[in-house]
Formats: structure tokens, C-alpha cells, sequence
């Protein structure tokens, strides 16, 4: 390829991982919607599953998310009493963020939704970790390009 010479948008990369995240939502979106979860929503809880009871600092750092971003989705989930905030007995300007005994339920019943996943790909778990190991890969080389961390 030359710098003159444009790739049609099939041969583009940026399209291809565009259009393979939208595959993703729209896979998501069935099963997300028995749950009533949204797609960031559902994103929340995996990390809250892992290990609740973070700030919304740390919560937005690990999902890549800004606090304006971050908020407002928690705050829909409090309201549905899913998950409690509270400030930090020890720094009053960090908020933390809780599971409830009905966000830990929801566990049980996002259970199955990983292995859909997984079917869905046709990779099996290690065709499926490969990729998602060369997907982490790619992001660091863009972020390095772009001199993030």
C-alpha cells in the first residue's frame, strides 16, 4: 500500500474490530435483556464479581471509562438496588460501590452467558484467549504510538 492509495473499507483493521464489536452487541443484547442489564452495565458487574466494594476511580481505570461516563451508570444500578454507593470511611472524596445481595444473584444468572460466547465464536476457550491476548497486544502498540500508558 502506498500513501497514495486508500484500502477499501473491507481491507481497513479499524472496520474490521468496528464491526466485530458490533457482532458482539448484538450477541450480548438477547441475553443481556433477560437480565435487564445493559451491555456497560453487565461490563460493571464483571468487575464488581471479582471483587466489590472499589471506588469509582478504580472502577472507571479498569474499564477504561471516565468518571462523567462511570456515574450515571452506577447510579441507574443503586437505583435499582443492585449496588449501593458510599464515601470512603478514609478519603471522603473517593465513593465506593457495593455489591447488594441482588447484584450478587445476578451472578448465578449471567453464568451461562460466557460459554454463549465462546459457542457463539466457534473458537473454543483457547482460540477465544489467543485472539483476546493479540487484541490486548494491538491496543498496548496504539496506546505506546500514541504515548499513552
Amino acid at each position: 500500500m502506498t500513501p497514495e492509495t486508500m484500502p477499501s473499507i473491507d481491507r481497513m483493521l479499524c472496520f474490521a474490530v468496528y464491526a466485530a464489536g458490533h457482532a458482539f452487541t448484538r450477541f450480548y443484547k438477547p441475553r443481556l435483556d433477560a437480565l435487564e442489564l445493559t451491555y456497560p452495565q453487565y461490563l460493571v458487574f464483571l468487575v464488581l464479581w471479582e471483587g466489590d466494594d472499589i471506588t469509582v476511580k478504580a472502577l472507571g481505570e479498569r474499564l477504561f471509562l471516565d468518571s462523567g461516563t462511570i456515574t450515571p451508570l452506577v447510579k441507574r444500578l443503586e437505583a435499582r438496588g443492585l449496588v449501593s454507593r458510599h464515601r470512603d470511611p478514609d478519603d471522603e472524596r473517593q465513593v465506593r460501590i457495593q455489591l447488594t445481595e441482588e447484584g450478587e444473584a445476578l451472578e448465578k444468572q449471567a453464568l451461562s452467558i460466557p460459554l454463549a460466547v465462546i459457542e457463539g465464536t466457534g473458537m473454543g476457550l483457547d482460540g477465544a484467549d489467543a485472539l483476546r491476548q493479540e487484541l490486548l497486544a494491538l491496543r498496548s502498540r496504539l496506546d505506546a504510538a500514541l504515548g499513552d500508558k
